[in-house]
């Protein structure tokens, strides 16, 4: 049973509860789900919107943003002799500092901005307007996400102490290299569901720490689990690939391995057996699978006012 004063806007007996949930709401320090549908409908509609030139800074800064996830990840995991769980666990919370940034920060994320659908599928912006905006994200997503890589092959930070950082930075872009179309897809797909789903938990807050604790949980699964993201992947594979074409010698003694044992480890498999399928999936498990899901089941039947 509820129980409160009336002055406050509370009501004794469940049987007020469903009639009275506005009241309750207003009193929770989150949004009910039909509520995020709006705020997130709103969101896409303010982002298509924006100016060329404020959406690509803001592209750029998440693109740089996720790589600082990127490095903290690996810096902190690069030497942990912990179990293959936990220190994947402790990489994805890692990991998450990169859409905290983004969130809480303000930057553009093309992953996230998967969700634009929820608007452009209630007709409130034209498909021109989110095949544009994906664009430019996109494009600045990468420019942000190669910048660091190179800043950070000139820092030198792979190499340092026993090498374990530019080791494990090689091995993961290797792995990713090796993936199939069909397997990358699908870890593509998985993986934006997560992010997407750490985006929509978002809307619901209304605190820093309901932001940040709407973050954790979906990006550290995300990564833990190995799930394939694009952006993410615009840093990880690049600085990889600048380790393997400009790490001296020294490096290789240290880390007893030459470029020749990551023969995946190319530009071409970057693009075509990572990216591309990559970003088509984290497309299909977006804005498919989470903005297109909560649009039909919060938005489709709803008339708002524009």
């Amino acid at each position: 049973m509820i129980t409160a004063d009336k002055k406050d806007g509370w009501f004794i007996g469940l049987e007020n509860l469903e009639f009275h949930l506005p009241l309750l709401e207003r009193k929770m320090d989150s949004l009910m789900p039909d509520k995020m549908a709006e705020q997130a409908e709103d969101a896409g509609i303010n982002k298509v919107n924006r100016s060329f030139s404020k959406t690509f800074v803001l592209a750029i800064l998440a693109g740089a943003f996720i790589s600082f996830g990127a490095i903290f990840a690996i810096t902190v995991t690069a030497e942990l002799t912990l179990s293959s769980g936990f220190t994947k666990l402790l990489g994805g919370v890692a990991f998450s500092l990169g859409l905290i940034l983004i969130i809480i920060g303000g930057a553009e994320l093309f992953t996230g901005n998967n969700l634009i659908v929820m608007a452009w599928a209630n007709k409130r912006i034209k498909t021109i307007q989110v095949i544009k905006n994906w664009s430019i994200v996109y494009s600045g997503n990468f420019i942000g996400a190669i910048s660091i890589a190179v800043l950070m092959l000139f820092s030198m930070q792979y190499s340092s102490g026993t090498g374990n950082i530019g080791a494990k930075t090689l091995s993961i872009a290797e792995t990713k290299c090796s993936l199939g179309f069909v397997q990358a897809i699908i870890l593509g797909i998985l993986c934006n569901v997560l992010v997407c789903l750490a985006v929509w938990l978002c809307y619901s807050a209304k605190s820093t720490s309901g932001r940040i604790l709407s973050i954790l949980f979906p990006i550290s699964a995300f990564v833990a689990i190995g799930f394939e993201h694009s952006i993410a992947n615009m840093y990880f594979i690049p600085k990889a690939l600048f380790i393997k074409r400009f790490a001296n010698e020294a490096f290789w003694t240290r880390i007893n391995a030459s470029p020749a044992m990551y023969e995946n480890l190319t530009w071409g498999n970057f693009i075509v057996n990572n990216l591309i399928p990559v970003t088509l999936g984290n497309i299909i498990g977006g804005a498919g699978l989470v903005g297109l899901v909560y649009w039909y089941v919060y938005l489709k039947d709803k008339k708002r006012k524009v």
